[in-house]
């Protein structure tokens, strides 16, 4: 694990950075040799505009399915119509976009069972981690190796969106992420981010003593309370449980072997903001910008909704403590959403130029730079954001982790139950027997 985030941090230091199954037959390579004779294509229709015919262009709409991506609506909608003039003078093809933007909560679902049904968009959003092998194995991805946005792709980063050595995603949140904290409110108590439990402990009562509520509670979005699990189990897997996983997915393990997880999840949930359930991601972005509270259990995917509440809101990240182990504080380096085409695309060839387009050599950089993502092109020149330095200090010393493979369903159900966890209405024990049941129902599934 340490290796795999050090190549990661390696490959993209190359950009000035200083550091969130097969399938093969239905992952055919028609649509790559279609894309991969893109410069034939282009050439072709280019002589065809040029040659003084009139003739009329090809109309398609495309099916844009962007789940969770609400809050980049506009830079997405933008960027697009910056494909559309593109194609229209390459190929002489009219593009006009369909998009969905469904929340977080509800997106997974509802796009399983589009695909599920055949009622497939051009082009959607998917977790690279969560949901690529089994999104791969059923035969909803596309083989993108021999297109030339695969060329690109930074190594550390490659690896991320590849199944058996294919590539299937354009990868757009490219993570190192913990918990975000505020960097004045820490400078002004004197504080340095903890590196084990106890050491967060006082970091808490050193804050409570200031008057400053320790961490924001935004709990209205299940998949909020979820972002303990991957952290936790991260740290855990990689420090003093490196077998939990295998054991989990062998049906002999128990989250009862790393009960411990607790202990961070009720610090921070003893120490926070009030009316968590009325407060969602949104929201939260608000108040953590404002200075509502010093600490949020939370990814850098939300830079860019923070400096738009406050421009001058200046947070870092840190690895979130969940012992008295330095060890298993660590960072979690993943690619979360990523877009992919799946086979029986109406518009294929068209969906697999716009996933080209996405890593557009010049086009992408503002692009990526307006989302506040991380590059993850070779081709990708704009300085790194502080927080992504923040990271780096910790990824250069081997505390970091790939984001963990925990099945999609076993995340989901883990945010429900942190939730009613949170309300009282679970014990630890409820939780540990309802993770364990949906792991082994996922195990079941995936046989």
């Amino acid at each position: 694990m340490k290796k795999k985030s050090l190549s990661l941090l390696a490959a993209v230091t190359v950009l000035g950075l200083s550091a969130c199954s097969s399938g093969g037959g239905n992952t055919n390579n028609t649509s790559g040799n279609t894309g991969g004779n893109a410069a034939a294509n282009t050439t072709t229709n280019n002589q065809a505009a040029n040659s003084g015919s009139d003739a009329a262009p090809t109309k398609v709409e495309l099916k844009i399915f962007l789940g969770g991506l609400d809050r980049f609506r506009e830079q997405f909608d933008g960027y697009f119509e910056k494909f559309a003039e593109k194609e229209k003078a390459d190929k002489n093809i009219e593009v006009t976009f369909n998009s969905e933007y469904p929340g977080a909560d509800n997106a997974p679902q509802i796009l399983k069972t589009r695909l599920a049904t055949g009622d497939v968009p051009d082009v959607f959003s998917l977790h690279a981690g969560n949901d690529m092998p089994t999104f791969n194995k059923a035969g909803y991805l596309t083989d993108l190796s021999d297109q030339p946005l695969a060329g690109k792709l930074i190594d550390g980063i490659k690896e991320l969106v590849s199944v058996d050595n294919k590539v299937v995603a354009v990868p757009m949140e490219s993570l190192s992420w913990g918990y975000l904290y505020n960097k004045q409110i820490f400078k002004d108590l004197g504080l340095t981010p903890p590196k084990t439990l106890t050491e967060m402990k006082a970091v808490v009562q050193k804050l409570k003593d200031n008057k400053v509520t320790p961490f924001l509670l935004s709990y209205k979005e299940s998949w909020i309370p979820q972002l303990f699990l991957p952290l936790t189990v991260g740290g855990l897997v990689n420090s003093t449980h490196p077998d939990f996983m295998d054991k989990m997915n062998s049906d002999q393990g128990s989250f009862g072997d790393i009960k411990e997880m607790f202990d961070i999840i009720d610090l921070v949930n003893a120490n926070g903001t009030d009316r968590a359930f009325e407060k969602g991601n949104d929201d939260g972005a608000a108040d953590f910008a404002n200075g509502k509270a010093a600490m949020w259990v939370q990814g850098t995917w939300d830079a860019d909704s923070i400096l738009k509440m406050n421009d001058k809101a200046d947070f870092g990240v840190a690895p979130l403590p969940i012992n008295d182990n330095p060890q298993s504080s660590r960072i979690n380096v993943s690619v979360s959403t990523a877009l992919s085409v799946p086979p029986n695309s109406k518009n294929k060839e068209v969906a697999i130029d716009l996933l080209n387009f996405i890593l557009d050599d010049q086009a992408s950089n503002d692009l990526y730079q307006s989302l506040k993502f991380n590059p993850v092109s070779k081709n990708h020149t704009f300085k790194p954001y502080p927080w992504v330095e923040d990271a780096a200090v910790f990824i250069n010393q081997g505390l970091s982790y790939k984001d963990p493979a925990i099945p999609s369903a076993v995340k989901d159900e883990s945010g429900k139950a942190l939730q009613s966890y949170f309300d009282k209405k679970l014990s630890k024990e409820d939780v540990i027997k309802d993770l364990d049941k949906t792991w082994k129902e996922a195990n079941a599934t995936n046989k």
